[in-house]
């Protein structure tokens, strides 16, 4: 946090069911209308293979970036609440179809390890679908205990993420 209360966190989202362009473009304005919370910017959209091996259509992806004041915990419950409010349900499996998917990749400087909240998010430098729109607005950003957004993309296969055109 800094000293007026608030903390930069980076937002990664996904769909893949029904119109997964669109659930992305409504996601982000539910993301700005959280309280104590204002989307500062949003990636382009990306389109990426499933991944985890399950059969399924190809992914459409973004990055948003936020200010917020809320901790780490209540934002992630509200970001839980909106992929609710787009038909998402959890039922334990994973990597599977979905319409609408929000991870909390980074908040602040923090590093977290609870039940249901790990931060930075885990797979966060494996992942080009969420490296490269983090990099289109963010590449200079500092990852808890992995380094450098830039830094962590030149690491990985990034051909599997496809920038879309812009509606």
């Amino acid at each position: 946090m800094t000293e007026t209360g608030t903390a930069r966190a980076w937002v990664g989202l996904g769909a893949n069911l029904g119109d997964p362009a669109a659930q992305i473009r409504s996601a982000l304005r539910d993301l700005d209308a959280i309280a104590e919370t204002h989307l500062v910017r949003a990636s382009s959209l990306y389109r990426s293979a499933p991944w985890g091996g399950v059969e399924q259509p190809p992914f459409v992806n973004a990055v948003a970036e936020l200010e917020t004041r809320l901790p780490p915990r209540a934002l992630l419950d509200a970001l839980l609440a909106i992929e609710q409010r787009h038909g998402r349900v959890r039922d334990g499996s994973r990597w599977g179809p979905r319409t609408l998917d929000l991870d909390l990749l980074v908040h602040g400087d923090q590093r977290i390890d609870v039940d249901g909240l790990t931060l930075p998010h885990p797979h966060l430098a494996e992942r080009a679908f969420v490296l490269v729109p983090l990099a289109e607005i963010a590449p200079d950003l500092h990852v808890p205990g992995a380094g450098i957004v830039a830094d962590l993309l030149a690491r990985i296969d990034a051909s599997p993420c496809e920038r879309l055109p812009s509606a």
